[in-house]
């Protein structure tokens, strides 16, 4: 049994407003990880590294959330702070990540600073760029995973499909605004103050939105304070919250393995996507497309950058319009009274539409196979055009990828709450808190008794009720990170078969021999293909799920 105080609330005065602000975070987040994605595998290369060490180093983000999002979980949702169990962690994270992202983009600047011009300021060079891009992802899982425990532990069931809807909202806003910029030339922009090229600035514009959109949501959010966990055991320890972990996704409720299973074959294939899309479409155009003055840049990296962000914004701007379109056209997993109802304007065409309108399940099955289908046309795209219309065609299954794991995972961990009914004492605004009751405060409940949760599980280390949203939440991810792994594996197989040199549009020395091949392959086009394969198999596995109504 756990005892918590307090009620949870945002600001705002409206339901939108107050969704917006929940989950702001996101933005900052996407941000983040939009600019890594887009710019960190040409930087690496750029500084000497070959494509099979590159997607070595992006284990990084694989391990970081396999270890971290479960970990991180569990000692939040333990966390008794007076600030409550979630905000915390983001902003101490938000800070950490700041730090190691100003460390990235000014690692040849630190690094020259104590070791002399040679080979060997070289190699610290890379090594210091890889340390500081494993600490950025370590640190960002801590901030993600909170973020997404937020919603779910702020939100109702009635309001979970709402919530993470917003979120996927939040994210395609970030994904639009972090492309946007990288498609501009901030240096002749701003000049070379605070940074004298795109990457370093683009840092900077990482590091600052993270830490001001999270700064925004931990404002806007009022927590309910955990009193505590179970006054007769002791605070568990690194072991006791591995084997919890352990035991916890062993012994899975069936739908909610069947959501992580989704997940699973679904991230093989968006692996190589987000990490890789946007150094293909550089790498097509300069194959293909580019002039002769253009592959003689002293500057590729920006250029490759500037290149493939152009791609992503067109792929940002349709998951944009899909986030905010596609949840008034599809029903709720929950009951049609938690239907979420379009605004007056469009009412009526919804309306006509209404008994056709899809369920999650089945367009999250449809968007699998929407990205299948375009990515096994990865290898022949032979132009700039071509690979950017396949990008742009993936932003409908990011949007339902973004969105429907989310929304499955919170509605199903607050259905394991025996207690469910209680979401009713705690308003989602403040205005509905009354200062001058006998509670005083908004983080005291109007009963003179702290809120208890029964667990529904006669196992009570592995209890699933909605306190514990951040141990399920952090399962989910584990069956997200692992299938990187794979892909991973898959990546440095392929690179190293395919194109094992140094990459011949970027690095700066790299051999004759190595230079622009028209009919040689495209290695990266190549795991994109096998990752079309692989999200089939998601598209079966969400199948299974939706027949488990």
């Amino acid at each position: 049994m756990a005892s918590f105080v307090g009620q949870p609330s945002i600001k705002g005065s409206t339901e939108t407003t107050r969704m917006a602000l929940l989950t702001f975070a996101a933005v900052g987040l996407q941000v983040t990880w939009g600019i890594e994605m887009t710019y960190c595998t040409p930087y690496l290369l750029q500084l000497g590294l070959t494509k099979s060490r590159t997607s070595l180093v992006w284990i990084a983000g694989p391990l970081s959330g396999l270890i971290m999002q479960p970990i991180v979980g569990v000692v939040s949702d333990g966390c008794t702070s007076t600030y409550g169990r979630r905000r915390p962690f983001m902003v101490l994270g938000s800070i950490v990540v700041a730090a190691c992202l100003l460390t990235l983009g000014w690692t040849k600047e630190i690094v020259s600073a104590f070791v002399a011009e040679g080979e060997f300021r070289k190699t610290c060079t890379v090594t210091l760029a890889v340390l500081a891009i494993y600490a950025v992802d370590f640190a960002i899982n801590v901030v993600q995973s909170c973020c997404r425990s937020l919603i779910v532990d702020t939100l109702p069931i009635p309001k979970q499909q709402t919530g993470s809807a917003w979120a996927s909202r939040m994210v395609s806003v970030g994904h639009l605004f972090g492309y946007v910029i990288g498609t501009m030339d901030l240096v002749q922009i701003f000049g070379t103050s605070f940074g004298d090229t795109q990457f370093k600035k683009l840092i900077l514009i990482a590091a600052f939105s993270l830490m001001f959109t999270v700064g925004v949501t931990s404002w806007a959010v009022t927590e309910r304070v955990l009193v505590s966990e179970k006054d007769e055991e002791p605070r568990d320890g690194p072991i006791k919250i591995i084997r919890k972990i352990f035991k916890a996704t062993i012994q899975l409720p069936p739908r909610i393995q069947a959501i992580c299973w989704a997940q699973f074959w679904s991230w093989i294939g968006w692996f190589p996507f987000l990490f890789y899309s946007t150094t293909w479409v550089g790498e097509t155009y300069f194959r293909y497309d580019a002039p002769q003055h253009v592959k003689q840049s002293k500057d590729a990296l920006g250029d490759i950058g500037r290149i493939g962000s152009m791609s992503l914004v067109i792929f940002s701007f349709v998951t944009f319009l899909g986030a905010f379109i596609l949840p008034l056209l599809i029903r709720s997993p929950e009951s049609e009274r938690f239907t979420h109802r379009p605004p007056a304007a469009i009412a009526e065409v919804v309306t006509k539409f209404n008994k056709y309108k899809p369920d999650l399940y089945t367009a999250w099955l449809c968007g699998h196979l929407m990205f299948s289908g375009a990515m096994i046309l990865a290898p022949f795209a032979h132009s700039f055009n071509f690979a950017t219309t396949l990008v742009a065609f993936c932003g409908l299954p990011w949007a339902l990828a973004s969105w429907a794991p989310s929304t499955f995972m919170g509605v199903e961990v607050n259905r394991l709450s025996s207690t469910t009914p209680t979401y009713e004492r705690f308003p989602l605004s403040r205005r509905n808190s009354n200062p001058s009751s006998s509670s005083g405060t908004p983080l005291t409940p109007r009963s003179p008794f702290p809120l208890h949760l029964e667990n529904g599980l006669s196992d009570d280390n592995i209890a699933s009720t909605g306190e514990l949203s951040g141990l399920y939440f952090g399962i989910l991810n584990i069956y997200t990170t692992l299938p990187q792994f794979v892909g991973t594996f898959i990546s440095m197989i392929v690179f190293s078969i395919l194109e094992p040199g140094k990459s011949p549009e970027l690095a700066d020395d790299a051999a004759p021999k190595e230079r622009l091949d028209r009919d040689g392959p495209n290695a990266i086009s190549v795991c994109l293909f096998i990752g079309a394969i692989s999200t089939v198999g998601a598209a079966w596995a969400t199948k299974k799920l939706r027949d488990m109504q």
